[in-house]
């Protein structure tokens, strides 16, 4: 076990009929908002309104940022920077999905930053101060309710950037399951998809001292696939979505890498570039390239922690690690396509036309992996596997 230091810095607020909770969260840190959200779903479902008349009931001024798309756009960040700086705001509340909330966190370190808030993407950038900002969840997904973490896209570019500082953690979140009943099932199995990517991100370490870490992360993928049927053919089902948005809050908040390495994230940072070019659903490309990393840095030296998930997550009865590693890899392509979601490039209509520059993008700050160190001939590798 390494050593670290442990401090979650966000409320949760968890449950039915808690709207009004966010209030006196809001009073501590501000008296202007800016209310940010995405493509209208918070007004079909009576949030927007509900959010609104509290606003109202309670005096705290707001201007509004509205249409954030999924893999949100620096244009968007850029207006509400804009919007915070003309109207003298000093909170932001995100409300919506991993989009919405990520827009905010870049929103939140740009309106402090002289410079173009694309920085932080490009390394150019540090955050060194930020907005405060709380978030009302509407998608379980991203973990980002819970973190410091954002990703950006830029249209221009074909761009799509992380970036992240534990000051941009939301000082409260709102979980509320009956917000994401309305979800539709390709949203809810992408969501699926990216908690348990997640969590596997941080699972993959040639580190074998993380019984208590491996444990949790087992746990949480058990749940979120034995969640999964019944959210995705009962939508309304409380409970079920209830244990789908606390699985993603925890699989991203940190708990799961303290004490050990940070995790492998090679995937990720693969699926950022065919996202950025092709703007495919995140959770989808996940399902497609997660698979192909895992076949192409499979080996037998690392075969153990391939075959452990094998067994303790998929149901695999193999004593050799080897083949239980391959069956486990089958077992997860074979539920992603039971939820709905691609496992090859040729699903999404992606052809291998644009592999080099994909993988070049992917390590454009040097090779990438925690697993196996990954250059762009690598990642050439990985694509074509999962064409």
């Amino acid at each position: 076990m390494r050593d670290f230091n442990f401090k979650f810095n966000t409320k949760i607020l968890f449950g039915k009929n808690n709207l009004e909770e966010i209030i006196p969260e809001i009073k501590l840190v501000g008296s202007r908002l800016l209310l940010a959200y995405g493509g209208g779903s918070i007004k079909s479902i009576g949030l927007y309104d509900e959010i609104v008349a509290l606003l109202n009931k309670h005096q705290i001024p707001f201007e509004e940022l509205s249409g954030i798309r999924p893999n949100p756009g620096i244009d968007s960040v850029r207006e509400g920077v804009r919007l915070c700086r003309e109207h003298n705001l000093d909170f932001i509340l995100a409300v919506g999905g991993g989009s919405v909330l990520d827009c905010c966190k870049a929103i939140a370190a740009g309106v402090h930053y002289e410079g173009d808030p694309w920085d932080f993407m490009i390394q150019k950038a540090v955050v060194k101060k930020a907005v405060p900002l709380g978030t009302i969840l509407t998608l379980a997904a991203t973990g980002s309710e819970m973190n410091g973490n954002a990703v950006i896209s830029n249209s221009e570019t074909l761009e799509k950037r992380a970036m992240g500082a534990p000051i941009l953690c939301p000082v409260f979140s709102l979980l509320n399951p009956e917000y994401t009943y309305t979800v539709n099932k390709w949203h809810t199995a992408a969501g699926i998809t990216d908690i348990i990517s997640h969590v596997l991100e941080l699972y993959f370490t040639p580190e074998k001292a993380t019984q208590v870490q491996d444990a949790m992360s087992e746990a949480l993928i058990n749940t979120t696939v034995s969640m999964s049927p019944v959210v995705l053919e009962q939508p309304e089902n409380y409970e079920a979505r209830a244990q789908i948005m606390w699985t993603s809050t925890l699989a991203l908040n940190g708990l799961l890498s303290f004490g050990k390495l940070p995790g492998d994230w090679s995937t990720h940072l693969i699926e950022h570039e065919v996202s950025a070019i092709y703007d495919i659903t995140h959770g989808a490309g996940l399902a497609i390239v997660f698979p192909a990393w895992m076949t192409y840095v499979l080996d037998e030296q690392n075969a153990w922690r391939f075959a452990k998930l094998a067994r303790n997550v998929w149901g695999i009865i193999d004593k050799d690690d080897l083949s239980a590693a391959h069956k486990g890899i089958a077992a997860m392509k074979s539920f992603f396509s039971s939820i709905g979601m691609p496992v090859s490039l040729s699903e999404v209509d992606i052809d291998d036309s644009q592999l080099e520059t994909m993988a070049e993008k992917a390590c454009r700050f040097g090779s990438i992996g925690l697993m196996k160190k990954l250059n762009k001939t690598d990642i050439v590798e990985i694509l074509k596997i999962a064409l």
